[in-house]
């Protein structure tokens, strides 16, 4: 039996996360998202670099993409576009983008809406078909035009946090906080909302014959890599 809207409300909301619109609204919303874009340092992680100037991530939230992404599967039919945009470069973004196969890596992109339309662009798309994973001020020029947008939650921003629920560019913030594993609570907020979460962890279980599918059809997929250096968006690190 699937989770109700209002279940997924209930249980979101007592972690701590908070719903920006009705969940009727929500679904309406993501039931025109084709791609799912997500920052990268403060999303995936806490944004500090380590000694190669690079910032991680971890298989929990990895694991969430991946169901995210089936999760769409299931109810489209096909995979949804994916992409990472960075202001920065980080050599684990380029790996977790190859190894989950997602369609583009951007980095060292200062104006953010140049690597969304080039994206959007790239795979048909508009940008109000985008549901967009992101948590600071960089990201606001996207926040502002994506159709689903998801705010990793912090304390320490109260006053931008603020700045963004009264300018209506967030959907949903999580309760967990940078590289406290909010895109995989994110990710289990949208497979709510699409109302297949426990047939997405059951097939995955019994790795059947549709999980198979899907697995191969997005194994497929080869990453591409863009800069934005200079304003330009160029193929290649």
């Amino acid at each position: 039996m699937q989770h109700s809207k209002e279940q997924i409300e209930t249980i979101f909301t007592k972690l701590g996360g908070q719903f920006m619109s009705s969940m009727e609204a929500l679904e309406i919303k993501l039931g025109g998202i084709k791609a799912f874009v997500f920052d990268w340092d403060g999303v995936f992680n806490n944004g500090v670099k380590n000694e190669n100037k690079s910032s991680n991530f971890n298989e929990i939230d990895s694991m969430g993409t991946n169901m995210l992404r089936f999760s769409y599967y299931l109810r489209n039919g096909k995979l949804p576009h994916t992409a990472i945009i960075s202001g920065e470069k980080n050599e684990m973004a380029f790996y977790f983008s190859e190894r989950e196969h997602f369609d583009a890596s951007y980095y060292k992109v200062a104006d953010k809406t140049i690597a969304l339309n080039h994206f959007c662009e790239a795979n048909g798309i508009k940008a109000s078909e985008v549901c967009y994973m992101f948590d600071d001020v960089l990201d606001i020029s996207l926040a502002a035009v994506c159709g689903f947008r998801i705010l990793v939650g912090r304390k320490s921003n109260p006053l931008f946090t603020s700045y963004l629920v009264q300018h209506n560019y967030v959907d949903y913030i999580t309760s967990e906080s940078s590289g406290g594993f909010a895109v995989r609570e994110a990710s289990e907020v949208l497979m709510g909302l699409n109302g297949n979460f426990n047939q997405c962890i059951d097939e995955r279980k019994e790795f059947s014959a549709i999980y198979k599918t899907y697995l191969a059809q997005r194994q497929s997929k080869e990453v591409l890599i863009f800069s934005g250096i200079g304003g330009l968006i160029t193929a290649g690190k």
